[in-house]
């Protein structure tokens, strides 16, 4: 009987772990979804996203906000789930930003937060999407010299780029 205990035990930590890991998934999938972040930001950074050519363009590509506001690497993207959550309660939770109004006022904090961690890894979500070396515009040839120089001195995209997917701050 003493045997089959270690093997009870052991089969016990398995069930958990995966359910735990299943859970876990399961919720970095659902509130990294533009649906999820929609909730709060509906009368605010959700209304300019949908506005921006990150929602409709010629294309037929959108882009969410994980795609910009989230790292797609484990360990980064847990981070980020770490600090919003506190953004959550510091911001919706004690009501700082739960009105059009509010919003407006902390813009340019919010704004310059995100642009400062943007900066920090490099603008790697717009590099997730936007590569370098397939910029072809024939009318402006230039640009992908400037860009690729840009980029080599140490600038990101949000440094030229304010105000793609949402309005910039006064």
């Amino acid at each position: 009987m003493k045997k089959k205990i270690p093997w009870v035990w052991l089969i016990f930590g398995v069930i958990v772990g995966v359910a735990g890991l299943a859970t876990m998934n399961y919720t970095l999938h659902e509130t990294s979804t533009t649906e999820f972040c929609s909730t709060c930001h509906a009368n605010d950074a959700a209304k300019e996203w949908k506005m921006s050519k990150h929602y409709s363009n010629q294309y037929g590509v959108r882009v969410g906000c994980s795609s910009c506001h989230l790292p797609e690497e484990f360990i980064p993207k847990m981070k980020r789930k770490m600090k919003a959550v506190g953004e959550l309660y510091a911001h919706h939770v004690t009501k700082t930003i739960d009105t059009p109004e509010k919003f407006e006022a902390k813009r340019k904090e919010l704004a310059e937060s995100e642009w400062a961690r943007m900066k920090e890894n490099g603008g790697q979500e717009c590099r997730n999407c936007h590569f370098m070396d397939t910029i072809n515009n024939p009318e402006k040839e230039f640009l992908k010299d400037m860009h690729v120089s840009a980029l080599s001195g140490g600038q990101i995209c949000t440094d030229c780029h304010k105000g793609v997917a949402h309005k910039a701050p006064d």
